[in-house]
């Protein structure tokens, strides 16, 4: 990915995984069948906007190719330039390693093809984007963790143990999340999933993959939100302790945000934007709200703009 060559800075990259690779992830494929048209239509959407994008799709969304992009783009923007960065695919959580999480002692992960990302490597390479460059991330995924109240301990329990894990909650709360959106008539019923890893399979992929992951969170740094130069707004399908819904053609929060996108006839700024989504979502399906914050330097002007500008505030 290489800036417009009218010498604007405008950079986009949508990953979509209908699947991962069971071999990393215990045998679980996690099969879903609306993030591939999600990256799709983000893909559509940044370079209507004039953004030069890339999606990375299912397997080509490995950990390597994901980091290695987000760096190609931190290294061709300077300040004033605007990288936007979606995701759609299942949420996870891990054993917080690098003692930044004092709270729950979990770090949360998206579940790239070959392996989970964890949140403080994402910080972690949003550092690498120079002071004054804008960053937008939209996710639409869920961590079954959260949801789950899983402990950090949970991940250490004997294989016999963890039928309670599997059990707890879950049958509850994996569903009752989109019952709203299942009396839509619109949408088909034998499609509709949640995004989230199983907290059964959560716990097999890091019990077969501890060294792997013990050194990653080890190495992540510790403070990189309190590091970044740039600033990101992230722009979430749901709150931590929420499902997101795969309707089988697209997310329900990529749905909406592309039908309050309505083209780029969307006026407002980025916090009424997320509104906007967010009441769209909630009428389809009252357990479902979009989340939004901010991290790193305030950019005067930023949070106010359209998304997608291209031009610096």
């Amino acid at each position: 990915m290489v800036p417009p060559p009218d010498g604007t800075q405008g950079v986009a990259l949508a990953l979509g995984l209908n699947r991962v690779d069971p071999a990393h992830y215990g045998g679980w494929a996690g099969p879903l069948t609306g993030c591939e048209p999600d990256a799709r239509d983000m893909h559509a959407i940044a370079t209507a906007a004039g953004l030069a994008s890339k999606t990375l799709l299912t397997s080509a969304a490995t950990r390597q190719a994901v980091l290695g992009e987000i760096a190609r783009a931190a290294a061709s923007l300077e300040a004033g330039g605007l990288f936007v960065l979606s995701y759609s695919g299942h949420g996870g959580q891990l054993p917080d390693a690098n003692g930044d999480d004092p709270n729950d002692g979990m770090d949360e992960t998206w579940c790239l093809f070959d392996g989970e990302l964890i949140d403080d490597e994402l910080y972690g390479a949003l550092t690498a984007f120079a002071a004054g460059v804008r960053v937008l991330v939209f996710s639409d995924s869920c961590h079954s963790g959260t949801v789950l109240r899983m402990r950090a301990d949970d991940f250490e329990r004997s294989h016999s143990d963890r039928h309670e894990i599997l059990t707890r909650d879950w049958s509850d709360k994996s569903k009752p999340g989109v019952l709203a959106v299942r009396d839509r008539p619109t949408l088909d019923r034998s499609t509709l999933a949640v995004r989230s890893m199983p907290p059964g399979t959560a716990i097999d992929t890091f019990l077969a993959n501890k060294a792997f992951y013990m050194d990653i969170g080890t190495r992540a740094p510790r403070d990189a939100r309190a590091s970044m130069k740039c600033q990101a707004l992230l722009i979430s399908g749901c709150e931590d302790d929420q499902l997101s819904a795969d309707l089988g053609t697209n997310g329900l929060f990529t749905l909406e945000l592309v039908r309050v996108w309505n083209g780029g006839n969307f006026g407002g700024g980025h916090p009424a934007f997320q509104q906007a989504i967010r009441a769209a979502v909630l009428q389809s399906n009252p357990a479902q709200a979009p989340a939004y914050f901010a991290v790193g330097i305030p950019i005067p002007g930023f949070e106010a703009q359209k998304p997608y500008t291209m031009a610096a505030p």
